[in-house]
């Protein structure tokens, strides 16, 4: 392995946005982030599901209507 061409590896600040810090491993002496685990709705048991069900049924009646107004056929329709 090659000498002195390898970044030198030192203990590094990792600044959250939220204001949290953490000390880890790095080759910069700080690190600027803005989502941790301390603030991050996953971590944090503050994430929202959202019901995907009542969603499909919505777009379902509301494109049903134009649906069966449109032409049946393309004969039907008017020629540009």
């Amino acid at each position: 392995m090659k000498e002195k061409i390898h970044p030198k590896y030192m203990q590094a600040k990792i600044i959250c946005a939220c204001g949290r810090s953490y000390t880890t491993g790095s080759t910069k002496p700080e690190l600027h982030v803005e989502v941790c685990a301390g603030c991050h709705p996953f971590y944090t048991g503050t994430q929202h599901i959202l019901d995907v069900q009542g969603r499909v049924e919505r777009f379902t009646k509301r494109y049903a209507k134009k649906a069966a107004d449109a032409p049946a056929s393309a004969e039907a329709a008017p020629h540009r």
